[in-house]
């Protein structure tokens, strides 16, 4: 009789805006613009200079080095909560100021500063928790 074997990588970071998301790890090499970048009514992503195009946001952790673009972005984020396309979490290298402000916003998990270059460790597709208390935040991935 087999043993299934489940690997995990618990990775610690700064937390920004507290919460718990879980789900599918969605990873992107390039910074994120939500104003333009993502439909704010299906969540999926329509910057066509994204190697995720096409893709839904909804229910993802989604991992990510940083937000560009218009302020607008932090509204963006506000929106897809409010149609229920929001990601469950969102990871970055090095938060600024339109990622944080939508997710305190949407109430979306927010962490940054991973202690491990996860744009190098992930691929995608991996099963994610994100768990934000204060100023500790964790990601655990099921690999």
């Amino acid at each position: 009789m087999g043993v299934d074997r489940v690997a995990r990588l618990l990775v610690r970071g700064r937390g920004l805006v507290e919460g718990v998301g879980e789900g599918e790890i969605l990873v992107s090499q390039h910074p994120i613009s939500f104003y333009g970048g993502v439909d704010p009514l299906t969540g999926v992503i329509k910057d066509p200079s994204s190697p995720l195009q096409g893709k839904c946001v909804e229910g993802k952790i989604l991992v990510f080095p940083h937000g560009k673009g218009s302020t607008v972005g932090s509204y963006v984020l506000l929106s897809l909560k409010d149609a229920g396309k929001a990601p469950a979490a969102i990871v970055n290298t090095l938060s600024e100021p339109i990622i944080i402000v939508g997710c305190v916003l949407a109430g979306i998990p927010l962490m940054d500063k991973p202690e491990v270059d996860l744009l190098k460790k992930l691929r995608g597709g991996e099963w994610g928790k994100v768990v934000v208390g204060g100023r500790t935040a964790y990601l655990e991935v099921t690999i």
